[in-house]
């Protein structure tokens, strides 16, 4: 139990003093961070015999993508899911997930907070 506050107060999970004045409200954020912890350990049981953290195997899963697949002619679309890198596919192997091949469109708008900069700086 120690190594996993430890844990949750460190770098893993980055869990920072979290200022809630509902019991509700504590109780929420001490489930999520406990989940979080029990999806890293889930992880890094998985995923022990790859020579990387948990960090960069998660790192290396944000390259899979999708693609939106649209017919000519018609408004129906889907997401396809690519073929993976092989990495990738390792590391979902070991968690025996497959991906879908096809994911269907919901168009939903994703807004970042984040202002993006007009030009990015070319290096």
């Amino acid at each position: 139990m120690e190594k996993a506050f430890r844990d949750c107060k460190t770098v893993n999970l980055e869990v920072r003093p979290v200022y809630v004045r509902k019991e509700d409200s504590t109780r929420g954020h001490v489930f999520v961070v406990m989940l979080a912890y029990m999806i890293i350990r889930r992880l890094r049981r998985a995923w022990k015999n790859f020579d990387l953290t948990v960090e960069e195997g998660l790192a290396q899963l944000t390259t899979i993508c999708s693609m939106e697949v649209t017919i000519k002619g018609q408004k129906a679309s889907c997401q396809k899911i690519p073929c993976p890198r092989q990495q990738s596919h390792e590391l979902l192997e070991a968690l025996q997930i497959k991906l879908p091949e096809v994911l269907p469109s919901r168009n939903i708008r994703v807004v970042t907070r984040k202002k993006l900069a007009v030009r990015r700086k070319s290096q």
